[in-house]
């Protein structure tokens, strides 16, 4: 049986230990956040609540950070941005929203290609259970 992987014919190496731990902290201050505020409040104070715990768990991050997208010479320097980049290492999409739309997938997948980083998180906070909120994203 063939995978996407050897179809595409990319070879996909795991992720750093580094990365790895970053992410198992990310999930974690999402769920301290979530655990305390549930679900229902605006984005935003999800994301200070989110960044305050990264702060916590001693990890550096970066907000609201603008992504430069170059096509055929031309340079858009403020079309993209994404809510928060932990250690220059993972990206973490937020939202606080009933359904999850399938183009916010594909944005933390945009966003991971055009930074050149390989391990992003979808987080909607606006779920019964944050379990059900976090999609994480190898590339």
């Amino acid at each position: 049986m063939i995978n996407n992987a050897q179809k595409s014919n990319k070879i996909f190496l795991p992720l750093t230990s580094r990365e790895e731990e970053i992410g198992k902290i990310i999930v974690n201050c999402a769920y301290k956040v979530h655990k305390e505020l549930g679900p229902g409040l605006l984005e935003k104070i999800y994301e200070v609540c989110f960044c305050h715990e990264l702060r916590k768990a001693g990890l550096k991050f970066k907000r609201q950070i603008d992504i430069p997208v170059i096509y055929d010479n031309l340079i858009f320097d403020d079309c993209l941005r994404l809510d928060v980049l932990v250690e220059d290492l993972v990206i973490c999409e937020l939202k606080a929203i009933d359904q999850v739309n399938p183009i916010w997938k594909s944005q933390v997948l945009s966003h991971l290609k055009l930074t050149n980083k390989r391990l992003g998180y979808l987080i909607n906070f606006h779920t019964e259970t944050i379990k059900d909120g976090i999609k994480r994203f190898v590339i």
